[in-house]
């Protein structure tokens, strides 16, 4: 079996990071540091490297989010456990991010509300739609999944919003969604949905702040645009 303690001491991600700190490795080698081991022909940067560049779309760290555990296993070395070991490590980094948005301003400024959710709902490959709930003073009590989709479209029940908002006690919502394509341009149907959801909202005293479109790396605020009347 080939030995990272075989490469020059330079080369070793473990002894790499000890001289020189995390931010010195490479992407490979960060996953090579999760990974631990390779196989008999490949080290365990040689197999991070094919990891990161199993996904047909994109390659490099951007594609480990596209992957299931059962895609990872299909790489010779990538077993059960380390398959998992490196969801839990996307997972990790998602929530880390998300822990650091949330003490950012509040969930009133579109820009915030999508840096919050922006790393998660980039990377779906299906259109999700999520409910922020908000009290008075546009802090986050909860939010919830209330549809998932084709890829073409998410259905939306105005019903199952403000039955969701009347049990959290949400003085405020925010409706977002992501656009697969990356693309966060609404569509005719998003503006009505959102128009007819404001409407409602404004009849049971639950107020609809914004409708915002999730696409890879922007978004599309409803109201900021001018598309849909605050």
């Amino acid at each position: 079996m080939l030995k990272t303690k075989d490469l020059p001491e330079s080369e070793r991600p473990y002894e790499k990071c000890e001289k020189h700190g995390a931010s010195s490795l490479s992407d490979a080698e960060l996953l090579a540091v999760i990974i631990r081991t390779g196989t008999k022909s490949k080290r365990s940067v040689e197999l991070a490297m094919e990891v990161l560049n199993l996904g047909s779309a994109r390659s490099g760290l951007d594609s480990l989010n596209d992957l299931t555990c059962a895609q990872l296993m299909k790489i010779p070395g990538i077993g059960r456990v380390k398959a998992i070991q490196i969801q839990c490590v996307l997972e990790l980094s998602r929530r880390l991010y998300q822990s650091r948005a949330a003490f950012g301003p509040n969930f009133s400024d579109p820009a915030s509300i999508a840096g919050y959710y922006m790393e998660t709902m980039r990377h779906y490959r299906q259109e999700h739609l999520i409910l922020l709930m908000l009290n008075t003073r546009n802090r986050k009590i909860g939010d919830i999944l209330l549809s998932k989709g084709s890829v073409n479209a998410a259905l939306i029940s105005p019903r199952d919003i403000f039955l969701e908002a009347l049990r959290h006690d949400a003085v405020n919502i925010v409706l977002l969604h992501n656009h697969p394509s990356g693309d966060p341009a609404p569509s005719h149907e998003d503006i009505e949905i959102t128009r007819t959801v404001a409407e409602l909202g404004n009849i049971l005293g639950i107020h609809l702040l914004d409708h915002i479109i999730i696409g890879d790396g922007q978004y599309k605020s409803l109201f900021e645009s001018g598309l849909v009347p605050g």
